[in-house]
C-alpha cells in the first residue's frame, strides 16, 4: 500500500490512446462496424487517480437489456469525487452497444451472447471480435474488477454476487461488495469474470434485480458495495468496508436449486424476491384459465431457504423456472428472522 502524498507515476493506456495521472476521459471506443460500415463504438470513462493504487473495472450490459447495472456505472464515474482517488477507475457502461441499441439481451448479429465470447479473438466470430477488443484494451490492464448483470426477462434476482471464492483474491473481492448472498464457483467459460479471473484479473458478478428497467433501491445498494470495494483495496481511503448485516456463501450444490413447473397455466406467486421460506411452505400455486379446483398444482418449498431469484412473468410451460432457492444455516435464518421481526433489515432485496 503507498503512503499518502505519494504520486502516481502511470499513465492507463490502450490502443489508440492514454489518460495521464489526475486526467479523467471520456472515450467512444470503435469495437466493430455495422452493416454500413459505421464504427460501434462503446463508451469508456476512466479515471486515473494523482496518486498510486489499483486499476479497478466496473462493467455493465454485457446483455444489452440489463439495465441497473448502467446507472451503478455511470454514477460511479460522474457523480463520485475521485479528487482523492488512489489508482484508476475504467468505467464501461454499455458493452453490448448493439443489444442495447435493439433493446435485446443477445447482439443482434446472429443472437450471440457477448458474455459468452470473452476473452475474445482475432479473426473469429463477430462476438468474439468485440469481446477480444474489449478485453485487450480495458479488462486485462486491470488489478480487479466488477461485472453487473440482472436476471433476464420475465424474472428477477435480489442482489447477489457470484464468485469463485477458492481463488482468495476473488474471495477477498467478494466479501468487500458486501452482499447477504455469496454463490460460489467459477462459472461458465466465456463469462466475462471467470475469463478475466482465469488471466490473473479477480472478478465479481452483482446479480440484480430484472432487465428492462432502473430500480433505485437496488441501484443505491449495488453503490454501497462499489464504495465498500473501493474502500477495501485502498482507492477511496476516506470511505469504509460496509458489513450486510449477515451473509450467507452457497458453495455447495446441494445448497441451491431453481424450483420449476411440473404443469403448464396461470402462477400465483405467493413469496417474491428476497423472502425467506420455510420447508413445505407455499411458494406458489399454477392454475388453468378456469381456476379449477381439481387442476391446481401447488409448489412448496423442498427446504427452508432464501428464495434468490423469482418469477415475474406469470405463465408457464411445464419445466419453466418458478424460482431460485439458496439454503441458510440456522444462524443465518435467526439473523434474517430477527432483522425483519425487529424492522432493522439491512438486506438486499
Amino acid at each position: 500500500m503507498s503512503e499518502a502524498g505519494e504520486t502516481n507515476d502511470d499513465a492507463f493506456t490502450y490502443n489508440g490512446g492514454r489518460v495521464d495521472p489526475g486526467e479523467t476521459a471520456n472515450i467512444r471506443y470503435g469495437i466493430s462496424e455495422t452493416y454500413l460500415g459505421d464504427p460501434v463504438r462503446i463508451p469508456v470513462t476512466i479515471v486515473n487517480g494523482a496518486k498510486p493504487g489499483p486499476t479497478v473495472f466496473l462493467s455493465a450490459a454485457a446483455h444489452g437489456d440489463e439495465l441497473n447495472g448502467i446507472e451503478v456505472v455511470r454514477e460511479v464515474a460522474h457523480d463520485w469525487d475521485h479528487a482523492e482517488l488512489h489508482g484508476t477507475l475504467v468505467c464501461l457502461p454499455v458493452m453490448n452497444v448493439p443489444g442495447f441499441l435493439a433493446q435485446e439481451r443477445y447482439l443482434p448479429i446472429y443472437d450471440r451472447d457477448l458474455n459468452r465470447s470473452f476473452p475474445g479473438r482475432e479473426g473469429s466470430t463477430s462476438a468474439r471480435r468485440m469481446a477480444h477488443q474489449i478485453f485487450t484494451n480495458f479488462i486485462d490492464p486491470c488489478d480487479l474488477g466488477i461485472d453487473f448483470h440482472t436476471s433476464t426477462r420475465g424474472r428477477t434476482n435480489m442482489l447477489h454476487v457470484r464468485a469463485n471464492t477458492e481463488d482468495p483474491s476473488v474471495d477477498r473481492l467478494a466479501k468487500a461488495f458486501s452482499s447477504n448472498v455469496i454463490i460460489a464457483g467459477e462459472g461458465p467459460t466465456g463469462t466475462l469474470r471467470r475469463e478475466a479471473t482465469d488471466a490473473g484479473v479477480p472478478t465479481i458478478t452483482v446479480e440484480m434485480g430484472e432487465a428492462h428497467r432502473f430500480q433505485r433501491r437496488l441501484i443505491d445498494r449495488a453503490l454501497t458495495g462499489v464504495a465498500s470495494v473501493l474502500a477495501e483495496f485502498g482507492c477511496h481511503r476516506d470511505s469504509s468496508v460496509h458489513w450486510p448485516g449477515w451473509r450467507t456463501i452457497i458453495d455447495d450444490d446441494d445448497e441451491k436449486t431453481w424450483l420449476r413447473a411440473d404443469a403448464g397455466g396461470i402462477v400465483d406467486m405467493k413469496r417474491g424476491r428476497g423472502a425467506l421460506v420455510h420447508e413445505d411452505e407455499v411458494i406458489c400455486t399454477i392454475t388453468n384459465p378456469f381456476k379449477e379446483e381439481a387442476d391446481i398444482v401447488t409448489v412448496e418449498a423442498p427446504f427452508t431457504g432464501l428464495i434468490v431469484g423469482v418469477l415475474e412473468n406469470p405463465v408457464v410451460y411445464p419445466g419453466n423456472p418458478l424460482c431460485h432457492l439458496v439454503g441458510l444455516s440456522s444462524a443465518t435464518r435467526t439473523a434474517i428472522e430477527y432483522e425483519r421481526t425487529t424492522g432493522r433489515s439491512r438486506s438486499d432485496l
